[in-house]
């Protein structure tokens, strides 16, 4: 019987063993998605992998029972530089915080950007970017931090996924500092047909006509970002970001650049970290003069038309 129980006792240690390694590996390429994306063409995979920058961190209190603190990561050469950084503010999707969201903060951050987030948990009032936005701001004019002058405040952008795609619009279109944005970007972007009255509510609601910068966004082709609803009057099988609800704002945006585009079998949780790579071309063309970046999105031969990896791509220069 102790053999017995003894041969039990060693088989559940060994899977409880198991079972602990196996989350942290998951922890672990969850951390370091960057490393494992299938990409199709070269500009593709030149921005999915990490950039020349290392990388460091820093939180700072929101004092905010709401936002909670305020996440920093930066090119870690910032502290010891006279350069000035560009600026992204990434958005939240529901319930998924800046610190669910490490390696895509860092991954950007190692491309020369200065990423701030928060840990709003519904950022769709675009209150909290804007939030975020002031206190980097506010950093970089505070002769004690590290952040003093080395914020470039004429080359920031905002980011976000799902929510915080609702979120990155009303930042842009609702709040003063809106302003400052130079271009923007949003992943799966919760659609229009959830911002009515009965749905999610008129407070998801958002208004592309307003925008004036340029705006890069994309969704997924699976399930759960498409759907199966081709317009707004269905009731039923309504995705969170489908085609009809993209073309629609591709049709109502008036600003010179934009630039759409659908995932091929990617669903809602994946996009923002299969996009990777062509967000970070974005911000990198228009926030760093990135020419080659441009070659993803703009001329005849643009990388993103030919990319097996993209359908429904849509470009208005």
């Amino acid at each position: 019987m102790k053999v017995f129980i003894r041969i039990i006792g060693s088989i559940l240690l060994i899977l409880i063993v198991a079972i602990f390694i196996l989350f942290k590996v998951i922890e672990y390429r969850g951390n370091h998605y960057y490393n494992y994306l299938e990409t199709e063409k070269e500009l593709e995979k030149k921005y999915s992998q990490f950039g020349e920058h290392e990388v460091s961190f820093k939180s700072f209190d929101s004092n905010s029972d709401i936002f909670k603190e305020y996440q920093i990561w930066y090119p870690t050469n910032l502290e010891n530089s006279n350069e000035k950084y560009p600026l992204v503010v990434i958005a939240n999707g529901t319930g998924i915080t800046a610190s669910k969201y490490k390696g895509f903060f860092k991954h950007l951050a190692s491309w020369g950007f200065v990423v701030i987030g928060n840990e709003d948990e519904n950022s769709r009032s675009g209150e909290s970017s804007s939030k975020s936005l002031d206190y980097v701001l506010k950093l970089n004019e505070d002769k004690k931090s590290i952040f003093y002058n080395k914020i470039d405040a004429n080359n920031i952008a905002i980011g976000g996924h799902s929510q915080g795609g609702v979120g990155t619009i009303n930042a842009v279109n609702n709040w003063n500092n809106g302003k400052l944005y130079k271009a923007m970007y949003t992943a799966s972007a919760t659609a229009q047909f959830w911002g009515q009255a009965g749905q999610l509510g008129t407070d998801w609601a958002y208004d592309v006509t307003k925008i004036n910068i340029p705006y890069f966004f994309i969704a997924g082709t699976k399930y759960f970002d498409s759907g199966e609803a081709i317009c707004i009057e269905e009731t039923s099988g309504q995705g969170i970001s489908p085609l009809y609800a993209m073309e629609d704002i591709y049709s109502k945006l008036t600003t010179d650049y934009k630039v759409m585009g659908r995932l091929v079998n990617i669903d809602h949780g994946e996009t923002y970290k299969k996009a990777d790579g062509y967000m970070t071309a974005w911000f990198m063309y228009w926030l760093k003069d990135d020419l080659q970046a441009g070659n993803v999105f703009f001329g005849n031969n643009a990388e993103i038309l030919t990319n097996a990896n993209w359908q429904d791509v849509k470009i208005n220069k």
